[in-house]
């Protein structure tokens, strides 16, 4: 989970921070002057995050199948990966649901 968030955090960041030195905007679709956009930052940003949130289901299914067959997981660290990858799933759920949330109101106005 702790990953994830900073992953996300870090991201989110790099959104609305300024150029570096170098006068190269970390996301130039994003930059403030305009211009064209190289790609779409944003769906890569949430590429990554549902990938981190896979990665991190698969310790978890990985820590469980280690203390069934007892290659040497022991039961609290079986426990925090599935609740790490617990925890990641329910943030990208919340995410999901604010931007399901926010398309309905923008679909939803008058103009």
């Amino acid at each position: 989970m702790q990953p994830a968030i900073s992953s996300l955090n870090t991201a989110i960041t790099g959104l609305t921070a300024p150029a570096p030195a170098g006068g190269t905007a970390l996301y130039p679709a994003f930059s403030p002057g305009g211009g064209s956009g190289h790609g779409a930052p944003f769906s890569d940003l949430l590429t990554d995050a549902v990938s981190q949130v896979d990665e991190l289901e698969s310790q978890g299914r990985a820590a469980v199948a280690g203390l069934m067959t007892g290659n040497g997981v022991d039961v609290h660290q079986a426990m925090i990966a599935t609740e790490k990858a617990d925890m990641a799933f329910e943030l990208a759920l919340a995410v999901r649901n604010k931007a399901v949330q926010a398309y309905q109101q923008v679909i939803g106005m008058q103009f």
